[in-house]
């Protein structure tokens, strides 16, 4: 079993993010190798909450341009995760 602090690297904060921690949904950055049992698990112990659903997105790199210059965004991995009713994670909640 994988450490959970290593399978969950930060939470991710947008409008969209805190749009979906209304419904009871959190969003994170997960390592590239991480899976949804890791994910599911890390979760779980770390906020002491039960996980009802994951689902894991793969951002690809986008091309961005500085005059001349141009370069790649780094490729990441996002996972929505959402709880069972009843449950929240304070960390995001003070958002």
């Amino acid at each position: 079993m994988k450490d959970p602090y290593t399978v969950i690297i930060r939470p991710i904060i947008s409008e969209k993010s805190l749009r979906l921690k209304d419904e009871g949904k959190y969003v994170f950055e997960i390592a590239r190798d991480a899976n949804k049992i890791d994910v599911r698990r890390a979760v779980e112990e770390i906020f002491k909450v039960e996980v009802e659903k994951v689902a894991i997105i793969n951002e690809k790199p986008k091309l961005r341009r500085m005059g001349l210059t141009q370069g790649f965004t780094s490729k990441r991995k996002k996972a929505i995760v959402t709880l069972k009713p009843g449950y929240k994670i304070e960390i995001i909640s003070g958002v």
